[in-house]
């Protein structure tokens, strides 16, 4: 326990829990999309697997972790900022930033719109409270239709639009949380700054563009039809 209260006590050791946590979180984003993307596959193959998450022992305790990870995270980071401005109480009289980038500036903006779109996509496609009619809706063999919810649902313009820029926003916050994580974790070096930026940037194009696709290309009438 004395363990865990230095550890969230110094600033060194909440960038080591913020950066596992957010390299655990990206790990589920990546599973999540794999799983998402079977909706190219049609509609038996992801409604059999949305039925076999559904009835998977260990998807609570999933959950569980998760709920976890994202407090932790969420917390750690804010405690962070907040240690940051706390640092210079007095604001800059012309802000003139050198070091840090565009992302980094807005880090826990990014990070918040986020959680919005979160909370937003759990009371839609989760648990149906949203969109009701087009969110609970059942196969052939009583399964819930996750196909035909997506499909329905990302006919809406507005609704894929929203999903899209959340995915462009959450891109901004994965480019700077993977960067810092190499550096958190002591693997940046001048020697391979630029392979380290590439794998960066390649993890997160493939999480926003793999996401992305599914409600531009249904909206585009090239899924469902």
């Amino acid at each position: 326990m004395n363990r865990l209260v230095r550890l969230f006590g110094s600033s060194i050791g909440r960038k080591i829990v913020a950066a596992t946590t957010g390299v655990l979180l990206i790990a589920f984003l990546l599973g999540h999309m794999y799983g998402n993307m079977k909706v190219f596959q049609g509609p038996e193959v992801l409604n059999a697997y949305a039925a076999w998450l559904q009835g998977h022992p260990l998807l609570w305790g999933l959950r569980a972790g998760l709920v976890t990870l994202f407090g932790t995270h969420i917390y750690v980071t804010l405690t962070l900022a907040r240690d940051n401005r706390a640092a210079r109480p007095v604001g800059y009289e012309t802000y003139r930033p050198r070091s840090s980038s565009f992302f980094s500036r807005y880090m826990v903006l990014t990070g918040l719109v986020v959680l919005l779109f979160l909370i937003y996509h759990l009371l839609h496609f989760t648990l149906g409270l949203i969109d009701a009619d087009h969110t609970r809706l059942f196969d052939g063999q009583q399964r819930l239709d996750v196909y035909s919810s997506v499909v329905q649902t990302f006919q809406n313009p507005w609704i894929a639009g929203s999903y899209v820029v959340s995915m462009v926003l959450l891109g901004f916050h994965l480019w700077h949380g993977t960067t810092s994580a190499f550096q958190t974790f002591g693997v940046r070096h001048e020697n391979y700054e630029t392979l380290l930026r590439i794998i960066a940037a390649l993890l997160v194009a493939a999480l926003v563009l793999g996401n992305s696709s599914i409600p531009i290309l249904i909206y585009a009438g090239r899924v469902g039809t």
